[in-house]
């Protein structure tokens, strides 16, 4: 049996172990971006903030589109364990190293041609283009590494195994932070020390992943024929991978959007917006954890033909990221200055920061209905449910909110954050009339 079995078992309980260290690796990989930005806050200026800020949102604009794609490796792989297919595993994961080689060159390539004009249509401030173009130029020639890592964390997980990749990517966090200070606080490098010690802190987990591998062939099952494109199941990764791409990708555009309509309210505000937009990723970790879940944890069940099995998998992780979302919220209500507080001491920036974290912080409950509805729909391969709903509250709600809020409380960034709650409630809106008519009409199997 390759990895876990998760189609047996208290759900709960197999909820919490893949979950757990999942989270844990996010937390991580976020931990070396914020190490980014306060390293940079601690010993540079504003505009080197607001440079690292921008560049990072780029960055993980990018990096997320490549996650969405894996995510069709992680469900083809996670149906093929349920089913106890070692062949089709096999077959979709040689598939998998093959063709994402080839993206991640072709990828780094177009960015580092088109970084000046990136960082052009983002409207970045005067003051920090010059700092902004120098941080992407690294981090676009470090672009595959970063398809690295998370090819090999989507094949982990849809194998059952979510705690390597957390150990990927706890060597990539501590060489992050070491780097910066030496980096950044030392060597005075600015957002191209930020930059290099991202790049490189990339390059050392997947070295590490790759002596896992190395050492333990049988985790994969890979043979050289298995490494040869096949139109079938390429066919089928992008099938379920191209629209989570996709949505990920539009969902970082919205968050591009509102951080140029930040931007054309001056440095400070673009500043404090980049910080929060930071900070508010940390936060999201359950939500982002449960929707890997649900995905990989309902594709086995899917693949072992239990679909009441994959239903109960997504009403449960629900559970827990609502309440934890409820929780956060209230919380931040009351901290909102001291979460800013810990990439900058500029009062400016702190003041309209703290209002900009107190109307996002409720989207934390939304976000954790509609992040595991897209799990469950992804698992099902009805990707494109989670691609729809998002463009809708991207597009009708989200962004033109944000710019509404921009023109008429030019004062506050408080609307503009509540902006985001309102996109993500129009998606749970609709995530839930898709469920109740896809359940009505058994695409899920049959109701219990």
């Amino acid at each position: 049996m390759i990895g876990k079995d998760y189609t047996q078992g208290n759900i709960w309980r197999n909820i919490t172990d893949f979950a757990l260290p999942y989270m844990l690796a996010y937390f991580l990989q976020m931990l070396y971006g914020l190490a980014d930005l306060f390293v940079i806050g601690r010993y540079c200026d504003v505009s080197s903030i607001t440079a690292v800020s921008i560049g990072a949102q780029v960055m993980h604009m990018v990096t997320v589109v490549i996650i969405g794609l894996a995510m069709g490796t992680t469900v083809l792989t996670a149906r093929a364990v349920g089913s106890h297919d070692t062949a089709r595993a096999a077959s979709v994961i040689g598939n998998t190293i093959t063709l994402f080689a080839l993206l991640a060159v072709l990828l780094a390539g177009v960015l580092l041609w088109g970084s000046g004009a990136i960082v052009s249509l983002m409207d970045t401030p005067p003051e920090a283009v010059s700092g902004t173009v120098r941080y992407l130029t690294v981090c676009f020639a470090g672009i595959p590494f970063i398809v690295a890592y998370n090819v090999i964390a989507s094949v982990f997980r849809g194998q059952g195994d979510s705690t390597r990749p957390m150990y990927f990517v706890a060597v990539a966090c501590v060489v992050n932070i070491a780097l910066d200070f030496l980096l950044i606080g030392y060597m005075g490098l600015g957002p191209v020390g930020a930059a290099l010690g991202t790049t490189l802190s990339q390059m050392a987990s997947v070295l590490v992943s790759l002596v896992v591998i190395r050492r333990q062939r049988d985790l994969l099952h890979i043979t050289g024929r298995d490494l040869r494109l096949q139109r079938r199941v390429i066919g089928h990764i992008f099938s379920i991978g191209v629209p989570v791409a996709l949505q990920d990708g539009f969902i970082q555009v919205a968050f591009i959007a509102i951080t140029v309509i930040a931007n054309g309210r001056g440095l400070i505000d673009a500043a404090a917006v980049g910080i929060v937009e930071k900070f508010i990723g940390l936060v999201f970790i359950v939500p982002s954890a449960m929707l890997a879940t649900v995905s990989a944890l309902a594709a086995q069940n899917i693949g072992a033909g239990d679909s009441l099995r994959a239903r109960q998998v997504m009403w449960r992780a629900m559970a827990i990221s609502v309440g934890y979302g409820v929780v956060v919220a209230l919380v931040l209500q009351v901290t909102p200055r001291w979460a800013v507080g810990l990439f900058t001491s500029d009062p400016a920036v702190l003041a309209q920061g703290a209002d900009y974290l107190r109307g996002y912080a409720w989207d934390c409950i939304f976000a954790g209905v509609h992040f595991c509805f897209s799990g469950f729909f992804t698992a099902y391969g009805y990707s494109l449910i989670s691609f729809g709903h998002n463009i809708i509250s991207i597009s009708l709600a989200r962004v033109p909110l944000a710019y509404l809020s921009s023109v008429y409380y030019p004062t506050t960034l408080f609307p503009m954050g509540i902006s985001t709650c309102m996109g993500s409630a129009l998606s749970c809106v609709i995530c839930i009339v898709a469920y109740r008519w896809m359940a009505r009409h058994q695409r899920f199997g049959p109701e219990a």
